[in-house]
């Protein structure tokens, strides 16, 4: 039996995380926490094999919760659970000691397969990241994308979602308008936005506006 902590501020995931967990007959949900202090605190009372946590969180973020939990917890992984599909996010986790990354609209069947890879000592990280980032190394060594700025940097790893974010922020909707035109969260806007910059190194709305421009996204 692994046991598993749940570690993310939305107590709706939490639910829901736990609900499809409880179909697997060898994983069992043993805590659950809001925030990293809270991750560290659980598991000097709780056994885990396993710490399924997302990265953005209050109080004390992924990126600050993993090293510690590394340090004074070595015998349990971690596998992340987010919104975040940026390689630099990927690469800070796992050199911050995770040992997965999957992204929060994964099936399933690949965050069951995940969480069983990471507790038998192995990394895992998830397809979506995987294609992505191949697709990335083929379009940097051809000539895929549009340049921005002239910097060489094309954009071209941006993902369906995160396009049809940047045609409405290049429209001049607000984070709050784009989550209620696409019935999600302000925060998951939050987090497109905060990708899309990353991406693409635009300085300003103006240079995202541009892109959309130069991706035929607006006329």
């Amino acid at each position: 039996m692994t046991r598993i902590l749940l570690a993310d501020d939305h107590t709706i995931l939490r639910d829901g995380i736990r609900a499809l967990l409880s179909a697997e007959a060898d994983l069992e949900v043993v805590g659950e926490a809001s925030n990293g202090a809270e991750v560290l605190a659980m598991l000097e009372n709780t056994t885990a094999e396993v710490v399924l946590m997302d990265v953005q969180m209050p109080v004390l973020d992924g990126f600050a919760t993993v090293p510690e939990l590394r340090r004074r917890f070595p015998e349990v992984r971690v596998l992340v659970l987010t919104m975040l599909d940026h390689e630099n996010y990927v690469a800070r986790m796992f050199d911050a000691g995770a040992q997965g990354y999957v992204l929060k609209n994964a099936a399933i069947s690949e965050i069951t397969y995940a969480i069983r890879t990471v507790a038998a000592g192995n990394p895992f990280l998830c397809t979506e990241i995987g294609l992505n980032m191949l697709y990335k190394a083929v379009a940097q060594s051809g000539s895929i994308g549009t340049d921005l700025d002239g910097s060489g940097h094309t954009g071209a790893d941006l993902t369906a979602r995160e396009l049809e974010v940047l045609k409405l922020i290049a429209e001049g909707l607000t984070n709050g308008e784009i989550s209620d035109k696409l019935f999600t969260s302000k925060r998951t806007i939050e987090t497109h936005r905060q990708n899309i910059i990353a991406k693409t190194q635009a300085k300003n709305t103006a240079a995202l506006i541009k892109l959309a421009v130069s991706r035929g996204l607006i006329s």
